[in-house]
């Protein structure tokens, strides 16, 4: 279970970090720093963990790749 909660919860807050960041590109719409505080304590915490969610991530192309030489 702890696995899957893992790929759900990254997965999940790499996407708000994308919508994020689309709203930034489009709009210059930071919603973490509006919502938050620019550069605050919790928007800090929230632009580290979409970046370490980001990291992990990363190890979904293993997962890919296995699913490819199994199938």
């Amino acid at each position: 279970m702890g696995n899957k909660f893992l790929q759900y919860f990254s997965l999940t807050i790499a996407i708000i970090g994308a919508i994020n960041w689309g709203l930034i590109g489009f709009f210059n719409l930071n919603l973490v720093a509006l919502l938050f505080g620019s550069m605050s304590w919790l928007s800090r915490i929230i632009y580290g963990l979409v970046g370490i969610c980001g990291l992990y991530l990363l190890s979904f192309y293993g997962l890919i790749e296995k699913d490819r030489t199994t199938s």
